[in-house]
């Protein structure tokens, strides 16, 4: 057996392409090789989504806050955007927007507004509430993804590294079998055990930058969404005033 791999070791010297590696390489450096390639094409799946996703959710953002400062009604803004597709095609604040409204819309059809205080501040609490579990929601939403970007980002180099120690005991292997430390016997065992490290990396730097550059984005749209449904709170506070 291990005049074989020494035989393997040697005609495989002279093919240290990325390709030859990879043939080249023992079963369980293939699997580990293979593992890590496909984390990588997930990652940059998820990557490129959550771009695309980041921008979208930026100028439909941009949009409603525009038209919702614009003076414009709340009801007239509700009823515009009920017409389209039942909020399927806005952004997070939007639907934040939508949920407080759906709340206020039941509370008047039924009367609860013209009633005393202290439905009144029932209203003003199950609209908060109602708010808070939409932001949860839409964050939730924009968080998908992000527990398998930190995963690859912690778990890549290590499953790299095991493919490398791997790789680097069948060289040593090979050495003890042929009795032979030439460069043509240690060359293809090492570079193969460094192509896994290389992989490992290659699926964990771009894992570890997207995961922060994400997170703060989120933690950004959070904010705004939270900032939000204050000032939202604050207007249908003084239209409850104003009904008094």
């Amino acid at each position: 057996m291990e005049q074989e791999v020494v035989k393997e070791v040697i005609e495989g010297a002279s093919n240290i392409s990325l390709w030859g590696l990879f043939l080249q390489a023992d079963i369980v450096v293939k699997l580990v090789m293979l593992i890590l390639l496909l984390a990588s094409i997930w990652c940059w799946t998820i990557i490129i989504e959550k771009l695309f996703l980041s921008r979208k959710e930026l100028k439909l953002a941009d949009k409603f806050e525009n038209e919702f400062w614009s003076g414009a009604s709340l009801d007239d803004i509700y009823d515009s955007m009920s017409d389209e597709n039942n909020f399927k095609t806005h952004g997070a604040i939007s639907r934040v927007f939508a949920s407080a409204m759906q709340e206020w819309r039941r509370a008047t059809t039924s009367g609860l507004v013209s009633k005393g205080i202290d439905f009144k501040a029932s209203l003003s609490q199950r609209i908060d509430r109602g708010m808070g579990v939409a932001i949860t929601r839409e964050i939730g939403r924009l968080e998908r993804g992000m527990t398998f970007l930190a995963s690859i980002g912690s778990v890549a180099p290590f499953i790299g590294l095991f493919g490398t120690v791997w790789g680097i005991m069948n060289s040593f292997s090979a050495i003890a079998a042929s009795k032979n430390t030439s460069l043509a016997v240690v060359a293809p065992g090492i570079a193969e055990a460094l192509f896994a490290t290389a992989l490992g990396l290659l699926a964990a730097i771009p894992a570890v930058a997207a995961y922060n550059k994400f997170s703060n984005d989120i933690e950004k749209v959070s904010l705004r969404l939270e900032n939000f449904s204050v000032e939202f709170m604050a207007i249908l506070s003084r239209r409850l005033d104003e009904d008094a």
